[in-house]
């Protein structure tokens, strides 16, 4: 019999946390008769996390655990969870009791009932300090428009998945805050949000800085660059590489026939002749890396890996 939600639960040093976030999940589970699986993914933690875990597997079977032997990351933890998660709608939450269980039900349903692919929470009133919310708000209004999805918190914890989107995407380096676009890259375009209760922090500190918001601006440019160019990277270099080329290529021509018809002038004495040159040599390096990125692309074992939805007759 198939299983109906999987909870993927990242944490990092949230060992106070973690028996009242289970027990809350199991209240909310047995009121609406859900069968259910919470996987927890220690991510290299330093206290007694894994030990509390430990305990929680022995009292109850739908509880699972998976422990890295060092630090990877929240998208490593989510990416290793996504490949065990057997429920129909795949759920992921943060272990620090600021993302609310209650939520469940209603994500679940607009997944099975209204055909969301992916539902992601929206934490419409933060509880965090104005130094967080409106970096956070700025991040995401750029998010929107560089990705083409129309959500207000991509970086929410709390979000619900059909199975099939997990089974789908690999989240690797700190791409889990674009889990909805590698989601829609892959074939998944029915996205849906829910405002969702955000939690007040009751136990320890958060584990992000202000670096996540430059990082984050960094792994927008470059999920964007490899969903629209990754297959074909010469689309992009060698189209930029040939137009500086041929501006480059155009202001030495133009300095040639002032040179032959008017003379007076030395080339290498306007600085022109030197735009001219910097833009054939940045020209020919984009068009050389645009080809040698087709030879990359040509010999991976991904070139030809697409995704099949259905299949007749086989």
């Amino acid at each position: 019999m198939s299983m109906d939600i999987s909870i993927v639960v990242p944490l990092l040093n949230e060992h106070e946390s973690l028996i009242e976030l289970a027990g809350w999940i199991d209240r909310v589970m047995q009121q609406n008769r859900f069968s259910y699986e919470i996987v927890f993914v220690d991510d290299g933690s330093r206290d007694k996390s894994w030990n509390v875990i430990e305990e929680l597997c022995a009292m109850n079977p739908s509880i699972r655990g998976i422990k890295f032997r060092r630090n990877y990351g929240k998208a490593a933890a989510l990416n290793v969870g996504f490949t065990v998660a057997s429920g129909e709608v795949v759920f992921t939450m943060d272990a620090d009791l600021q993302d609310s269980p209650d939520e469940i039900p209603e994500m679940y349903r607009m997944i099975m009932e209204d055909g969301f692919d992916l539902v992601s929470g929206w934490k419409k009133k933060r509880r965090d300090p104005i130094s967080k919310t409106i970096p956070t708000r700025f991040y995401n209004w750029s998010a929107r428009r560089m990705s083409g999805i129309k959500l207000h918190d991509f970086n929410c914890g709390l979000k619900a998945y059909r199975n099939s989107v997990v089974k789908s995407i690999e989240v690797y380096g700190e791409m889990h805050r674009y889990i909805p676009f590698l989601s829609k890259w892959a074939g998944f375009s029915k996205i849906g949000e829910k405002v969702v209760h955000h939690q007040k922090r009751k136990f320890g500190k958060t584990k992000y800085g202000i670096d996540r918001f430059y990082k984050g601006y960094l792994d927008l440019l470059t999920i964007t660059f490899t969903s629209r160019f990754g297959k074909r990277p010469m689309h992009f270099f060698g189209l930029w590489g040939s137009l500086i080329f041929m501006a480059g290529f155009i202001i030495a021509g133009y300095l040639t026939y002032e040179k032959i018809f008017f003379q007076g002038f030395k080339m290498t004495e306007r600085p022109l002749f030197y735009f001219g040159l910097l833009a054939m040599i940045l020209g020919t390096q984009l068009f050389v890396a645009g080809f040698l990125g087709e030879l990359i692309s040509r010999n991976s074992s991904e070139r030809n890996h697409y995704l099949v939805e259905q299949k007749l007759g086989f």
